[in-house]
Parts: structure tokens; C-alpha cells; sequence
């Protein structure tokens, strides 16, 4: 669900280059996530087919991965499985949020305010219907690795880094540290431009890379108490 642990580490900007040659464990539904919030018209309406149904999560894992294997990096996105009791909890609750930034997003709409309706309408986003089963299955046609979790997604990345199998987690959530994750990645699926919310400002966003271990020692714990 992301805990902020930010402040507690050192976040160094990197070029996609710098991670040429390396595999990187992708937590999916946070990549999911962020495309379904970010790729949408003006007024926050996302991109949909002839039959109506959302298509924003596809563009975003279509041309991102593109781009990544243009890089020369090589992705494994790792699907969520059945998450804990105590998430299942934060996730109903968040259910009710997304609800009422819907309810926002429309009455945005309707009096043509299009700053607030993109505003509300990037947190009224949800993962609903065929998209997971979509998503895998254009991963599949790009010939592109994919991992099903049993159940935390950036517990299990996490998992095939310390195994030696991937060079880093890739989230935007800091989670993958508490899970143990030695190199965690952020801004895979946002770098280029961001538009800083409330405002008509865009931002540079660049790739960050944060070390475990130095941000442990940072904070004095030794490596044999880790």
C-alpha cells in the first residue's frame, strides 16, 4: 500500500542507461496503477477502445516496456497474488476514496473545470474488470517476463533480488526495502515530464536508485544485524 520512507534514504538520479544489461523485478500493479492515473485527456477521461472499455494501462506497458528494452534493460513484471487480511482491509477503505473522488471527478466535468476533473479523476483510478488479465497477456505477446506472486508482489521482487535473479526492484512505493530488497529503482514508468498536481508546472523526473544497505549504515545499523 506504500509507506513513505523517503526522507530515510538517499534517492541518487540515474540515467536508463545506467541500468543497461540488467534485469529489473517490476512490481506490476503499482505500474498498473500509475498509467491508469496518469495517461488520460485533459479533463481526466482515460483512453478507451470502440467498446468503451479503459486501454490506458495497456498504452503505458506497451510503449514504457518499449522503451525500456530499447534501453537495453531487461523487465519482469511481478503480479500481486492474494494479498494479507490487513490489506484487504486498506484496500475497501480505499475502495470508498476512489468512490467519492469519482463522485468529484463528474461534478468537475460538468461545470468544464478541467484542472479539477484530471485532479479527482487521477484518484478516482482502480484496477477493475479483464485489465490485469489484459495486461499479462500483452506482456505475453511482447515476449516479455512475468511473475505471479503468491501474494505481495514487491515481497516477492524483493525475493528474486536477494536470490540473485534481478538487479533491482522497481516501484514507486518504498515497500521492496522493508521486504528486504538490496537496490530498489523508483520512476521506470513516469520519467520525462510531471506535471505537479494543482498546478500548470512540469517537473524533470529521472530514474532514482536507493541502496539498502547504505541507508541502513547511514542510520547505524551494521550489516550482520540486517
Amino acid at each position: 500500500m506504500g509507506v513513505d520512507l523517503g526522507d530515510l534514504f538517499e534517492r541518487k538520479e540515474i540515467e536508463l542507461s545506467d541500468l543497461k544489461g540488467k534485469v529489473i523485478a517490476i512490481d506490476a500493479f503499482n505500474t498498473l496503477y500509475q498509467f491508469l492515473s496518469i495517461i488520460r485527456q485533459r479533463d481526466g477521461t482515460p483512453l478507451i477502445d470502440s467498446h468503451g472499455e479503459i486501454t490506458s494501462h495497456l498504452s503505458g506497458f506497451l510503449y514504457r516496456t518499449t522503451n525500456l528494452i530499447e534501453e537495453g534493460i531487461k523487465p519482469v513484471y511481478v503480479f500481486d497474488g492474494t494479498p494479507p487480511y490487513l490489506k484487504i482491509i486498506l484496500l475497501k477503505s480505499g475502495n470508498k476514496i476512489r468512490a467519492k473522488a469519482q463522485e468529484k471527478w463528474d461534478e468537475a466535468r460538468t461545470r468544464g473545470d478541467d484542472q479539477e476533473a484530471f485532479k479527482h479523476a487521477q484518484a478516482s483510478s482502480r484496477i477493475k474488470g479483464n485489465m490485469i488479465e489484459d495486461t499479462k497477456r500483452l506482456l505475453e505477446y511482447m515476449g516479455i517476463a512475468q511473475v505471479q506472486a503468491p501474494s505481495e508482489g514487491e515481497a516477492q521482487a524483493s525475493s528474486i533480488v536477494n536470490d540473485g535473479k534481478a538487479y533491482a526492484a522497481g516501484s514507486q512505493d518504498y515497500d521492496a526495502l522493508l521486504f528486504g530488497a538490496p537496490v530498489v529503482v523508483r520512476n521506470l514508468a513516469v520519467t520525462g515530464k510531471k506535471k505537479l498536481a494543482g498546478k500548470s508546472i512540469f517537473v524533470d523526473v529521472k530514474p532514482e536508485l536507493i541502496e539498502l544497505g547504505k541507508g541502513l549504515k547511514h542510520w547505524g545499523y551494521q550489516e550482520n544485524n540486517w
